[in-house]
């Protein structure tokens, strides 16, 4: 009996695969648990459509994250933040933070798609790469100083 398969199955196949199982694996494993739907003519054009609906979806949003990141290139980001007398932090520099300060200037990147060694605890210049996913990679300058006090 050939299935489409509605989630990963170990050893069976992908999502959105057609494959062609026994009749008892299908009626007594497949179809109770809602992992597969059987391959009727009906269902094989309404699941191509809807694979070509995914993947032109896919295409948009690749490009869409290849033109923010081609906006980032070269961009430095400067914070001002209090320190102490051996150029230590009050705090850190975080994922969240650049996050926030790349909205301030219009661009959208998540949290989680900034890649940081460990948060900036000391003033100079760090390098903070964004991530993208399917080879999508950005360098960022992050440039932390001094905060001048008024009392100096």
């Amino acid at each position: 009996m050939k299935v489409i398969l509605k989630q990963d199955i170990k050893d069976l196949g992908k999502v959105g695969e057609m494959v062609n199982v026994a009749n008892g694996f299908a009626r007594n494993f497949l179809f109770p648990r809602k992992l597969a739907a059987e391959a009727t003519e009906k269902r094989v054009k309404e699941f191509e459509h809807w694979k070509r609906v995914a993947e032109s979806r896919q295409k948009k949003a690749v490009a869409d994250r290849k033109a923010t990141l081609d906006k980032i290139a070269g961009l430095q980001l400067v914070f001002r933040l209090n320190a102490g007398d051996e150029d230590k932090l009050f705090g850190s520099v975080t994922n969240k933070d650049i996050s926030d300060e790349l909205e301030k200037q219009g661009h959208i990147v998540d949290k989680r798609d900034i890649s940081l060694p460990e948060p900036i605890k000391i003033l100079g210049q760090h390098k903070a790469v964004i991530k993208m996913g399917e080879g999508l990679e950005q360098e960022v300058v992050v440039t932390v100083e001094r905060l001048n006090d008024a009392s100096e």
